[in-house]
């Protein structure tokens, strides 16, 4: 099995910002949006360098949503920047009014995701933004899993038309994707080749999911591992290529278990090739202030918990 290891941590949300900042220099019409979070998303660099491309909205996330709706009609390609809670919750009826029902091509750009925002607590934490966003009808939602591949996302979707919902995260995680991959939106990468198990695994569990294989590894299980990075539209071919071959799966996300990436894996397979399946990912519950680390581990969200699914989802084959 393949093995993989990282030489530093960074935030995806640097990604992000780092992903702007070469949007900003190779494309005149990318303009950005935010809502007094600059230092958040990390937007200091594209505003230093474009200012007159920058528009600082204040904590007003409604008005950002429908002026970047605006800014589409003038041919502009409006990337909106706050957290994942207001990028989603606060503002669904905008979003849905003004970008989804009449296509928008706005780039909804969402730092702070999921548990592990950590101390920031259960307020500004949000757990069912992807549900939110993938039933929204032409939505692409968008989940990556290190700096490199947020990176690459971020500029990807500056060539797709359509709106587009990208998640990204507050802590350091493991940097271990190409620092030259070109994302492909809708395409899962297979990041292990297995034949017992089948583990598909999104954002910040992704690197889960690969710790999680070499334990099994040890135990003498070989998991298959994709990176499922493009939540809407799902690669179904790839999630089903696997499955014929291992026999069951399990999914792991930082999100609820209802709406999430778990349940749109759950209707590829109720319609194709039932397949036994386990699901990581929060129940039915919001989250509480602490720190990361701890939060993934109490709510079940680490590699321990993959290997724990692994093994009950082999005695269901």
């Amino acid at each position: 099995m393949k093995k993989y290891t990282y030489t530093e941590k960074k935030d995806t949300r640097s990604g992000f910002g780092a992903g702007l900042t070469e949007l900003g220099k190779t494309n005149p019409n990318v303009v950005a949006l935010c809502a007094d979070l600059i230092g958040s998303l990390k937007m200091d660099d594209f505003i230093k360098n474009h200012p007159e491309r920058f528009f600082q909205i204040g904590i007003a996330e409604a008005n950002m949503m429908c002026i970047a709706a605006g800014l589409t009609i003038g041919g502009k390609i409006p990337f909106t920047g706050t957290f994942a809670n207001f990028s989603t919750g606060r503002v669904y009826d905008q979003i849905r009014q003004s970008i989804a029902y009449s296509g928008k091509n706005v780039k909804i750009c969402a730092s702070h995701a999921g548990l592990t925002l950590g101390e920031d607590g259960a307020t500004h934490q949000i757990l069912e933004d992807i549900g939110l966003m993938k039933m929204l009808p032409g939505m692409t939602v968008i989940n990556t899993c290190d700096y490199n591949q947020t990176k690459a996302a971020t500029i990807a979707i500056a060539d797709h038309i359509g709106p587009v919902y990208l998640r990204f995260g507050r802590p350091k995680v493991p940097v271990f994707t190409d620092e030259n991959q070109k994302f492909e939106i809708g395409k899962a990468i297979q990041l292990t080749e297995g034949t017992d198990v089948t583990i598909i695994a999104t954002g910040h569990l992704v690197w889960e999911a690969l710790q999680a294989s070499e334990a099994l590894e040890a135990k003498g299980i070989f998991a298959e591992v994709i990176n499922i990075h493009t939540i809407k539209p799902l690669d179904r071919e790839a999630i089903l290529a696997s499955v014929r071959k291992t026999g069951c799966i399990v999914t792991a996300e930082e999100h609820n278990y209802y709406g999430g990436l778990g349940e749109s894996v759950a209707r590829v397979l109720a319609q194709h090739a039932p397949t036994p399946q386990e699901f990581i990912a929060t129940n039915d519950t919001f989250g509480e202030s602490g720190t990361p680390e701890l939060l993934m581990e109490k709510y079940g969200l680490n590699s321990k918990a993959i290997v724990k699914a692994v093994e009950k989802v082999l005695k269901r084959k």
